[in-house]
Protein backbone atom coordinates (compact mmCIF):
# COMPACT_ATOMS: atom_id res chain seq x y z
CA UNK A 1 0.00 0.00 0.00
CA UNK A 2 2.47 2.20 0.76
CA UNK A 3 5.06 1.39 -2.23
CA UNK A 4 1.59 2.14 -4.34
CA UNK A 5 1.49 5.84 -2.35
CA UNK A 6 4.79 6.76 -2.71
CA UNK A 7 4.43 5.45 -6.82
CA UNK A 8 1.46 8.00 -7.01
CA UNK A 9 3.22 10.63 -5.54
CA UNK A 10 6.11 10.07 -8.08
CA UNK A 11 3.11 10.51 -10.76
CA UNK A 12 2.08 13.81 -9.96
CA UNK A 13 6.27 15.01 -10.27
CA UNK A 14 6.39 13.37 -13.75
CA UNK A 15 3.54 14.94 -14.75
CA UNK A 16 4.81 18.17 -13.86
CA UNK A 17 7.65 17.95 -15.45
CA UNK A 18 5.96 17.08 -18.39
CA UNK A 19 3.85 19.94 -18.44
CA UNK A 20 6.98 22.15 -17.59
CA UNK A 21 8.33 20.60 -20.97
CA UNK A 22 5.12 21.15 -22.80
CA UNK A 23 5.44 24.49 -21.58
CA UNK A 24 8.41 25.13 -22.78
CA UNK A 25 7.85 24.02 -26.21
CA UNK A 26 4.63 26.07 -26.47
CA UNK A 27 6.50 29.42 -25.20
CA UNK A 28 9.52 28.36 -28.11
CA UNK A 29 7.18 27.75 -30.76
CA UNK A 30 4.74 30.66 -30.22
CA UNK A 31 7.38 33.17 -29.89
CA UNK A 32 8.70 32.11 -33.49
CA UNK A 33 5.36 31.89 -35.05
CA UNK A 34 4.98 35.52 -33.79
CA UNK A 35 8.35 36.83 -34.64
CA UNK A 36 8.20 34.48 -38.62
CA UNK A 37 4.58 35.23 -39.16
CA UNK A 38 4.09 31.14 -39.05
CA UNK A 39 0.42 30.53 -39.19
CA UNK A 40 1.10 26.28 -39.37
CA UNK A 41 3.32 26.51 -35.70
CA UNK A 42 0.93 29.28 -34.35
CA UNK A 43 -2.16 26.94 -34.93
CA UNK A 44 -0.11 24.26 -33.36
CA UNK A 45 0.60 25.85 -30.20
CA UNK A 46 -3.09 26.66 -29.79
CA UNK A 47 -4.38 23.09 -30.39
CA UNK A 48 -1.41 21.94 -28.73
CA UNK A 49 -2.68 23.90 -25.17
CA UNK A 50 -5.23 21.02 -25.10
CA UNK A 51 -2.29 18.53 -23.75
CA UNK A 52 -1.27 20.85 -21.03
CA UNK A 53 -4.83 21.39 -20.34
CA UNK A 54 -5.32 17.19 -19.87
CA UNK A 55 -2.48 17.00 -18.30
CA UNK A 56 -3.59 19.37 -15.11
CA UNK A 57 -6.87 17.41 -14.86
CA UNK A 58 -4.65 14.15 -14.73
CA UNK A 59 -2.98 15.60 -11.48
CA UNK A 60 -5.70 17.37 -10.17
CA UNK A 61 -8.20 14.20 -9.92
CA UNK A 62 -5.12 12.02 -8.76
CA UNK A 63 -4.45 14.34 -6.38
CA UNK A 64 -7.82 14.32 -5.19
CA UNK A 65 -7.65 10.70 -5.15
CA UNK A 66 -4.92 10.86 -2.90
CA UNK A 67 -6.13 13.12 -0.49
CA UNK A 68 -9.39 11.06 0.21
CA UNK A 69 -7.77 7.55 0.33
CA UNK A 70 -4.85 8.20 1.77
CA UNK A 71 -5.60 11.19 4.33
CA UNK A 72 -1.34 12.18 3.88
CA UNK A 73 -0.10 14.37 6.57
CA UNK A 74 3.25 16.02 6.99
CA UNK A 75 5.81 15.69 3.88
CA UNK A 76 3.21 14.12 2.08
CA UNK A 77 0.46 15.92 2.17
CA UNK A 78 2.75 18.78 1.64
CA UNK A 79 3.79 17.28 -1.77
CA UNK A 80 0.32 16.60 -3.06
CA UNK A 81 -1.01 20.47 -1.85
CA UNK A 82 2.60 21.80 -3.95
CA UNK A 83 1.76 19.96 -7.00
CA UNK A 84 -2.02 21.21 -6.87
CA UNK A 85 -0.80 24.70 -6.58
CA UNK A 86 1.89 24.21 -8.97
CA UNK A 87 -0.20 22.48 -12.08
CA UNK A 88 -2.60 25.72 -11.84
CA UNK A 89 0.72 27.93 -12.69
CA UNK A 90 1.84 25.14 -15.53
CA UNK A 91 -1.65 25.73 -17.08
CA UNK A 92 -1.60 29.65 -17.20
CA UNK A 93 1.97 29.32 -18.68
CA UNK A 94 0.33 27.14 -21.63
CA UNK A 95 -2.09 29.34 -22.06
CA UNK A 96 -0.50 32.77 -21.86
CA UNK A 97 2.10 30.84 -25.04
CA UNK A 98 -1.14 30.34 -26.56
CA UNK A 99 -2.21 33.70 -26.41
CA UNK A 100 0.77 35.08 -28.12
CA UNK A 101 0.34 32.59 -30.46
CA UNK A 102 -3.23 33.61 -31.46
CA UNK A 103 -2.48 37.02 -31.97
CA UNK A 104 0.21 35.79 -34.43
CA UNK A 105 -2.81 34.07 -36.05
CA UNK A 106 -4.61 37.30 -35.98
CA UNK A 107 -2.18 39.47 -37.45
CA UNK A 108 -1.15 36.89 -40.32
CA UNK A 109 0.23 37.29 -42.46
CA UNK A 110 1.56 40.56 -41.39
CA UNK A 111 3.73 40.36 -38.15
CA UNK A 112 2.46 41.38 -34.97
CA UNK A 113 5.99 43.02 -33.78
CA UNK A 114 7.61 45.99 -35.52
CA UNK A 115 10.93 45.30 -36.79
CA UNK A 116 12.38 47.24 -34.10
CA UNK A 117 10.94 45.45 -31.72
CA UNK A 118 11.96 42.33 -32.65
CA UNK A 119 15.28 41.79 -30.64
CA UNK A 120 13.48 42.68 -27.44
CA UNK A 121 10.59 40.20 -27.90
CA UNK A 122 13.59 37.72 -28.84
CA UNK A 123 15.30 38.44 -26.04
CA UNK A 124 12.20 37.93 -23.69
CA UNK A 125 11.85 34.67 -25.25
CA UNK A 126 15.42 33.65 -24.68
CA UNK A 127 14.75 34.55 -21.06
CA UNK A 128 11.53 32.92 -21.00
CA UNK A 129 13.01 29.76 -21.90
CA UNK A 130 16.21 30.23 -19.43
CA UNK A 131 13.69 30.44 -16.46
CA UNK A 132 11.57 27.28 -17.43
CA UNK A 133 14.18 25.05 -17.82
CA UNK A 134 15.65 26.00 -13.97
CA UNK A 135 12.40 25.30 -12.76
CA UNK A 136 12.44 22.18 -14.44
CA UNK A 137 15.72 21.34 -12.86
CA UNK A 138 14.27 22.66 -9.56
CA UNK A 139 11.37 19.76 -10.40
CA UNK A 140 13.52 17.03 -11.14
CA UNK A 141 16.98 17.77 -8.81
CA UNK A 142 15.39 19.91 -6.28
CA UNK A 143 18.19 22.01 -6.76
CA UNK A 144 16.35 24.88 -4.30
CA UNK A 145 19.24 27.08 -4.84
CA UNK A 146 18.18 27.83 -8.97
CA UNK A 147 15.45 30.13 -7.27
CA UNK A 148 17.55 32.89 -6.43
CA UNK A 149 18.65 32.61 -9.94
CA UNK A 150 15.15 32.27 -11.44
CA UNK A 151 14.18 35.49 -9.98
CA UNK A 152 16.70 36.98 -11.00
CA UNK A 153 16.38 36.19 -14.63
CA UNK A 154 12.61 37.46 -13.85
CA UNK A 155 14.07 40.60 -12.71
CA UNK A 156 15.88 41.23 -16.58
CA UNK A 157 11.90 40.00 -17.99
CA UNK A 158 10.61 43.23 -15.87
CA UNK A 159 13.11 45.29 -17.48
CA UNK A 160 12.30 43.92 -21.03
CA UNK A 161 8.26 44.11 -20.37
CA UNK A 162 9.41 48.61 -19.15
CA UNK A 163 11.17 49.05 -21.88
CA UNK A 164 8.60 47.81 -24.52
CA UNK A 165 5.96 49.57 -22.46
CA UNK A 166 8.66 53.00 -23.08
CA UNK A 167 8.28 52.28 -26.82
CA UNK A 168 4.88 51.98 -26.96
CA UNK A 169 4.30 55.45 -25.67
CA UNK A 170 6.91 57.35 -27.00
CA UNK A 171 6.03 60.51 -28.93
CA UNK A 172 7.90 58.97 -32.12
CA UNK A 173 5.17 55.68 -31.72
CA UNK A 174 4.59 55.16 -35.80
CA UNK A 175 3.00 52.19 -36.07
CA UNK A 176 -0.28 52.60 -35.12
CA UNK A 177 -3.10 52.16 -32.18
CA UNK A 178 -3.37 48.59 -33.28
CA UNK A 179 0.36 47.25 -33.08
CA UNK A 180 0.46 49.29 -30.01
CA UNK A 181 -2.54 47.17 -28.44
CA UNK A 182 -0.46 43.93 -29.38
CA UNK A 183 2.69 44.95 -28.26
CA UNK A 184 1.66 45.91 -25.14
CA UNK A 185 -0.89 42.58 -24.56
CA UNK A 186 2.57 40.57 -25.95
CA UNK A 187 4.92 42.40 -23.16
CA UNK A 188 2.54 41.45 -20.79
CA UNK A 189 2.13 37.57 -21.65
CA UNK A 190 5.96 37.03 -21.61
CA UNK A 191 6.16 38.69 -17.95
CA UNK A 192 3.42 36.70 -16.96
CA UNK A 193 4.60 33.69 -18.00
CA UNK A 194 7.86 34.50 -15.85
CA UNK A 195 6.33 35.36 -12.59
CA UNK A 196 4.16 31.69 -12.91
CA UNK A 197 7.80 30.46 -12.84
CA UNK A 198 8.57 32.50 -10.16
CA UNK A 199 6.23 31.17 -8.18
CA UNK A 200 6.51 27.15 -9.20
CA UNK A 201 10.28 27.59 -8.28
CA UNK A 202 9.10 29.22 -4.25
CA UNK A 203 6.35 26.47 -4.03
CA UNK A 204 9.11 23.58 -4.79
CA UNK A 205 11.45 25.79 -1.95
CA UNK A 206 8.45 25.43 0.22
CA UNK A 207 8.08 21.68 -0.62
CA UNK A 208 11.54 20.86 0.29
CA UNK A 209 12.23 22.87 3.00
CA UNK A 210 9.18 23.51 4.30
CA UNK A 211 9.41 27.10 4.68
CA UNK A 212 7.38 29.38 1.31
CA UNK A 213 9.99 32.19 0.52
CA UNK A 214 9.17 35.71 0.85
CA UNK A 215 8.76 37.03 -2.57
CA UNK A 216 10.67 39.90 -4.22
Amino acid sequence: MRDSFHGELSKINEILVRMTDLAQLAMDSATKALLTSDLTLAEAVISGDAQIDALHRELEERSMDLLARQQPVAVDLRTIIGGLRMVSSLERMGDLARHIATIARMRYPDCAVPDELKPIFAEAAQVADKIIAKTRDVLVERDVSLASEIAKDDDRMDALHRELFARVLDDNWAHGMEAAIDVTLLGRFYERYADHAVSLARRMVQLVTGVLPASA
